[in-house]
């Protein structure tokens, strides 16, 4: 039976035994998974091996890839933007990045960005990998193409090209990059253990994904949407084994961190805009996360899903109450802010399964915390 070390108040139990079994069943390897209920750390656990050959244990303060949980710390990023009056999430992108303005994007309003309809959810351009550590390259080819689709009329999973997108305006407005800005107003006053663009100095507590099997495009049209947002270019999960990856800001698919860093920050929105007694938001900017900006068939996920500012809500894909928004990463990295419930979790780990926005195993765990919470 594999054990679990860290923290877990009585009647939270369930959640434990879940990654217990996970980790003991093979369905993890290593894993961490952090849960905030009523403003306090209620469950703060880790185990298994932060290796693929289970040589070396996952620690406290182990941390790893997660993806396009990633993304949730963008858009806090945006809100913040918002909130100090510097960001009109209604603005045209134009008046912020004026060449964003080509090929007849200069109506794109700065809110189709984090709802992922601005219809540019690949490059046209043909990239490489090693290209996205290039942060030039990549938004200079997104403001020079045309948009896929009408912006603004459908969402289309912007699975690596919404940070860019979303990172650009940032450094227009601050001055700064992304992983720069959210390091100083967001990751050190808070304490917390995560970095998009990670350092040298963190890279012995790192922990590389284990990677799924290839997606598999061949029931799809070569020139759907759908290929062509995930092969331009291909999703490689060996890339968080290099250091070029790590370094860089890739901002919707490289932030390094655990479930301990992604529940602190995004409990923010839980808790209505303040973490800790320090106030990023204030309560009305964390309304907008729960007004529905689009809602339908998602054009590259292939699956109905409804986006908020940036987050997602729910829908029939994942029906969760109207005051939940969440956002997960390719092969199971989760996190999700119940207000209602007044509970945030996370569940970061290293063996990736097939999911592109998560898998069964962070739900399941979340389900668990939730029936905990309401069995108190």
């Amino acid at each position: 039976m594999a054990t679990c070390e860290g923290f877990v108040k009585p009647g939270f139990e369930p959640v434990r035994n879940l990654l217990e079994d996970n980790l003991a069943e093979g369905r993890d390897i290593g894993a961490s998974v952090v849960v905030h209920h009523g403003g306090e750390v209620v469950v703060d656990i880790w185990g298994g091996f932060s290796d693929e050959a289970k040589l070396r244990p996952w620690v406290s303060d182990t941390i790893v890839n997660v993806w396009s949980t990633t993304k949730t710390m963008t858009f806090l990023v945006s809100l913040m933007l918002a909130d100090r009056g510097e960001l009109d999430l209604d603005e045209r992108v134009a008046h912020y990045w004026p060449e964003f303005a080509a090929a007849g994007k200069g109506d794109i309003r700065f809110r189709h960005f984090l709802s992922h309809s601005a219809g540019l959810a690949g490059f046209a351009e043909k990239l490489t990998v090693e290209d996205l550590a290039d942060w030039d390259r990549c938004v200079q080819a997104l403001a020079a193409q045309e948009p896929w689709w009408t912006p603004g009329t459908a969402s289309g999973y912007h699975a690596v090209t919404q940070g860019y997108l979303i990172g650009e305006v940032v450094r227009r407005i601050t001055g700064q990059s992304i992983g720069t800005f959210f390091q100083h107003e967001v990751a050190e006053p808070l304490g917390a253990d995560f970095f998009i663009g990670l350092p040298e100095s963190a890279e012995d507590r790192v922990s590389l994904v284990v990677a799924p099997p290839r997606p598999d495009f061949s029931q799809l049209a070569p020139d759907s949407i759908s290929v062509r947002a995930l092969s331009s270019p291909p999703i490689d999960a060996t890339a968080p084994h290099h250091r070029w990856w790590r370094a860089a800001e890739i901002p919707a698919a490289n932030g390094h961190g655990n479930a301990r860093s992604v529940a602190l920050i995004q409990s923010v929105i839980t808790n209505r805009g303040e973490v800790n007694g320090l106030r990023l938001l204030s309560a009305e900017t964390v309304d907008r996360v729960f007004e529905t900006q689009i809602e339908g068939t998602d054009l590259v996920l292939n699956m109905p899903m409804r986006f908020g500012a940036g987050y997602g809500l729910g829908s029939e894909t994942v029906p969760v109450g109207p005051r939940t928004c969440f956002w997960g990463g390719y092969g199971g990295s989760i996190v999700v802010m119940d207000q209602s419930l007044d509970l945030t979790v996370a569940y970061m780990m290293n063996r990736m399964d097939v999911g592109l926005i998560g898998d069964t195993r962070g739900m399941m765990l979340v389900m668990a915390a939730a029936g905990a919470t309401m069995d108190l």
